[in-house]
């Protein structure tokens, strides 16, 4: 999806612990230290507009990175919130207690390719990570009043079993500016089954925040 993007748009990706090249650190289970981690990297960065798109955990990621930075006074143009419910909206959730249950989980989303899921060894190794992912965003907390400045863009799968239209629109309540709600056809890895369609979304963001800069 990065490569489609416009050449003047600077895509970078945050590699989780203990995940691909940094697999040999320890996965990081809470998700405030993570966004905490994070921010230090991103607060050395030169001073440039940034756009988060974040999506499942990684939406929420975005969230609390946000309200980081804007506490510095750099906060993103835009937060892109893809495939998770808004953060005040709760559901009792334990799958990161047991392998059974997170391999279960995983399958039922279809999130991994049909042959790693198919190869035990594999998944077994997968295990420290989804666990650790699972336990950051089953266990982390937000309270309704809770909001960031930035303008947040939510996209959401029709059937989607981890967010409801509902839980998407509710992101509203987390944001003092304005929320842009788009309603794809798909499950909850829509946005790799409807990838043209996102990338049309972001693109037309980039192209207003070109005219803005610009003008």
């Amino acid at each position: 999806m990065a490569a489609a993007l416009s050449p003047d748009v600077d895509v970078v990706a945050i590699q989780y612990p203990g995940r691909q090249d940094r697999r040999t650190e320890q996965p990081v289970e809470d998700l405030a230290i993570l966004a905490d981690r994070i921010y230090e990297v991103l607060r050395r960065q030169p001073e440039l507009p940034l756009t988060f798109l974040g999506h499942s955990m990684g939406a929420v990621l975005g969230f609390e990175l946000t309200r980081r930075l804007e506490a510095d006074g750099h906060g993103p143009v835009r937060l892109f919130a893809s495939g998770r419910r808004a953060p005040s909206t709760y559901r009792e959730e334990n799958t990161h207690r047991s392998d059974e249950t997170i391999l279960a989980e995983v399958r039922r989303l279809s999130g991994t390719a049909s042959a790693l899921l198919g190869d035990e060894e594999m998944m077994r190794a997968a295990l420290p990570a989804l666990r650790a992912d699972y336990k950051a965003v089953e266990t982390y907390r937000c309270e309704p009043g809770v909001t960031v400045d930035c303008p947040i863009t939510v996209l959401t799968g029709d059937s989607d079993p981890k967010t409801t239209l509902d839980e998407a629109k509710a992101w509203a309540q987390h944001t003092t500016g304005s929320l842009d709600l788009r309603v794809f056809t798909g499950g909850h890895f829509f946005i790799s089954d409807r990838s043209k369609e996102v990338l049309q979304v972001l693109e037309q963001h980039f192209q207003a925040e070109r005219a803005r800069t610009v003008g």
